[in-house]
């Protein structure tokens, strides 16, 4: 009897149509397959959250959530669709001149979006790394990759926001990704001192002043140029990532002290006019 009055009450909301062919059942049916798609989105966006996401960078995790969570939404409202039994084709017409005239507007936010996902799949740097990007002015700390753009903290401090598709198609350099760095550094002696003997002493301020500096690899020294007033060497050590600042900025200070003690004469350009006698 239950039964009968279940069919009956079902066929009575096919019976009553409310537009374009759309009856109250087959709205009820599509809320129903709705109101699932929700649930069902969440409880994937809460798994992947609690088992996954810890496991990939904050910024990274953040957005695939958001990207399961719309997927099933959308996959959901297309059920929805194809059981309402609605003609939508004008609709879909209609919508597809409109999405042609969106999308010349609205290319460089898609353009940034596409390049977004991809740098999240790919990686090429992560949250937290020291990064440049060679010929620009930019390079400091990445702080997130968000849908459509890149969060850099430069190191004066200030904030420098990268669209994602400028970031993506750039030649990126990490300063992070690699434990040892090496560090440069040129220096000029006059060209009546020993060559040899400058090496030595530098060698010797380098091992005694920057004991950041690695023993292997090795310092390296080269001549780097015969240059119109000195001889430049080129020095090159190796030291932790993480104490670019011990060594980097104070090399040339350490070479200049030692050769002033050892006192090796670094030259500075000279120019002799001679005044002709009449």
């Amino acid at each position: 009897m239950l039964t009968k009055l279940v069919f009956e009450f079902l066929q009575s909301l096919s019976d009553i149509e409310i537009v374009g062919g759309l009856t109250l059942l087959s709205l009820l049916i599509g809320g129903i397959i709705m109101g699932v798609g929700v649930i069902i989105a969440r409880t994937a966006r809460l798994l992947f959250t609690k088992y996954y996401a810890p496991t990939l960078p904050q910024d990274s995790a953040k957005n695939f959530g958001k990207l399961i969570y719309f997927g099933i939404i959308i996959l959901s409202f297309l059920v929805f669709t194809s059981t309402t039994g609605v003609d939508f084709s004008g609709l879909l017409v209609a919508g597809g001149i409109f999405g042609i005239v969106i999308g010349f507007a609205t290319q460089s936010v898609v353009s940034n979006l596409i390049s977004g996902i991809f740098l999240m799949i790919e990686k090429p740097v992560k949250q937290g790394d020291k990064i440049e990007i060679p010929g620009s002015d930019v390079s400091g700390t990445l702080l997130d990759i968000s849908t459509f753009s890149v969060r850099i903290r430069k190191f004066d401090g200030t904030i420098i926001r990268i669209p994602n598709e400028s970031f993506f198609t750039s030649n990126i350099r990490s300063l992070s990704s690699t434990p040892v760095r090496r560090s440069e550094a040129m220096v000029g002696i006059a060209y009546k001192e020993d060559i040899d003997a400058a090496i030595s002493v530098l060698e010797k301020a380098i091992r005694n002043s920057l004991p950041f500096v690695l023993i292997l690899p090795k310092p390296e020294f080269r001549i780097n140029e015969l240059a119109d007033s000195s001889i430049n060497i080129e020095i090159l050590v190796w030291h932790p990532r993480d104490d670019w600042d011990q060594v980097g900025p104070k090399l040339l200070k350490v070479a200049k002290n030692a050769f002033d003690a050892a006192g090796i004469e670094i030259p500075f350009p000279q120019r002799v006019v001679w005044k002709s006698q009449e």
